[in-house]
């Protein structure tokens, strides 16, 4: 397999805005439209969201992103990796090089946000480190929502 080309990008990359509707269009598979929480990206202020999108030859495979959640906390945003491309170590890159990320801008803990119907997800986050935690901010009253964190 080649390897893995992580590029950092801006909202409304082309790339990215692809690979976010496909993540939408399988939220909207599993959830009601009320509990998929999406990020509004035209009303981004540079700098609040980091993007990282996965290239394999050259092709666009996977995303994920950072968001301040205070001047401690990050959260991990719109992670998503193609069907036909998972399980080849794709999202552990991402998700490191936005942990690297992180912590590199002195953030100590990031939290995420996944659904109850994403069991490959929540299995992802357990192996990697990512403990349950009670739901915050915006996914309170989510009945569908697990969140989780890591400290970095």
């Amino acid at each position: 397999m080649n390897p893995i080309i992580l590029l950092d990008v801006k909202s409304g990359h082309p790339d990215l805005n692809k690979l976010l509707q496909k993540l939408d269009d399988y939220l909207y598979s599993l959830y009601p439209t009320e509990e998929v929480f999406t990020i509004d990206l035209e009303t981004l202020s540079i700098g609040d969201v980091q993007f990282v999108i996965a290239y394999l030859d050259e092709q666009a495979v996977g995303c994920g992103a950072i968001k301040e959640i205070n001047k401690d906390e990050i959260e991990l945003k719109r992670f998503f990796v193609l069907e036909e491309y998972r399980n080849q170590g794709i999202a552990g890159d991402i998700l490191k090089s936005l942990e690297m990320k992180a912590k590199n801008q002195n953030y100590y803990l990031m939290k995420l946000e996944t659904g109850d119907q994403q069991v490959e997800a929540i299995s992802f986050y357990r192996k990697k480190g990512y403990v349950e935690i009670d739901r915050f901010g915006e996914y309170v009253n989510c009945p569908s929502s697990i969140c989780m964190e890591k400290r970095l």
